[in-house]
């Protein structure tokens, strides 16, 4: 057996062990709460329901929609993070440090205490609105100057651009208290009483957005070499940064439309898939959605039993675990340096 034979082999079976940890995820995740759920209502909830049985409600109703929305949300952030990284060259890179979930969520605070919009569809638009403007501002900032586009300098332009969001929402807020508290458990990045009615819209724009980073893996791999070797492997350059805008506006709005802004998923999860995956974005893809899923739905059952019976945010879970690692990504590049 060569070694290329080998290498797929391990990666198959990498790729199958992550898919059978999201499984056993998602079942802790309808399972373990306040109210824990045996298998012989778990399985009666789907096999013969009945609206009478609380736990058989709880799972239909609350447990399972929270799963399968936290699952949809940290692969969309895992694979907007990992496009990004590609395009920028740049480990730092995910759509919570360049601004773009900022830039969808004070769209998305402005709809709802400005305009007293409530609906997740036009939500949703505001918050495509708001990733996209927050883009093509950092993509800007970030290539002013003689020397263009920098690592350094999209890292600085995401920095300021979410400082001024921030500042933004923040000042809605304090003028308007009727929106507050309706806000701010958004604002720190739940999946909690989210329902199916609130993922249905955001799911075809998920799955466009999934669909078309998988299609362009190729071209993540030629573009991560660097723009002059991209060029010289005839890569349409502004073709390939203009669908990678297209593809995390699609997910990271999305996702922020459901959940709120749920940072640092996208930094840390397209590390831990290089450690099995490689640099193939064919395998990186995969592996970086389900491992970003899992992240997710793991991180939201912590949060239900790390302060409880108090359920915190599941945000300030991946903040958490995505700061540390942050710190050490940003220390190890600067000694590469």
């Amino acid at each position: 057996m060569d070694i290329h034979t080998k290498i797929k082999l391990y990666r198959s079976a990498g790729l199958l062990a992550s898919c059978v940890l999201l499984l056993l995820s998602l079942l802790s995740s309808i399972i373990f709460g306040f109210v824990s759920i045996g298998f012989k209502d778990l399985t009666a909830s789907f096999t013969s329901y009945d609206e009478g049985d609380m736990e058989q409600v709880i799972v239909r109703t609350a447990r399972l929609p929270r799963a399968m929305i936290a699952a949809a949300v940290g692969a969309s952030l895992a694979l907007g993070g990992a496009v990004l990284q590609s395009v920028t060259r740049n480990p730092l890179a995910s759509p919570s440090v360049l601004g773009i979930n900022a830039g969808a969520s004070v769209a998305v605070v402005a709809a709802i205490t400005v305009m007293e919009i409530r609906h997740t569809e036009a939500l949703m638009w505001f918050a495509f609105g708001g990733a996209a403007i927050a883009a093509v501002i950092v993509y800007v900032l970030g290539s002013l100057g003689r020397e263009g586009l920098s690592p350094l300098k999209i890292i600085l332009a995401g920095a300021a651009l979410t400082a001024l969001f921030s500042s933004l929402t923040q000042g809605m807020l304090a003028h308007n208290e009727n929106g507050l508290q309706e806000v701010l458990f958004w604002l720190s990045g739940s999946v909690a009483g989210r329902t199916t009615e609130m993922l249905l819209p955001a799911l075809p724009y998920m799955a466009l957005g999934i669909a078309l980073s998988f299609a362009l893996a190729r071209h993540w791999n030629v573009i991560a070499m660097g723009e002059e070797s991209a060029k010289g492997l005839g890569q349409h350059l502004l073709f390939v940064k203009a669908a990678a805008g297209v593809i995390v506006i699609l997910l990271a709005g999305s996702a922020v439309a459901v959940a709120g802004p749920i940072g640092l998923v996208g930094i840390i999860v397209p590390h831990i898939a290089r450690r099995f995956a490689g640099r193939d974005y064919r395998w990186l893809l995969p592996y970086s959605a389900i491992i970003g899923a899992t992240l997710l739905v793991l991180a939201d059952v912590a949060a239900r039993f790390i302060h409880y019976p108090i359920e915190i945010p599941v945000g300030i879970m991946t903040a958490a675990i995505g700061a540390p690692f942050f710190i050490y990504i940003a220390r190890k590049e600067r000694g590469k340096g």
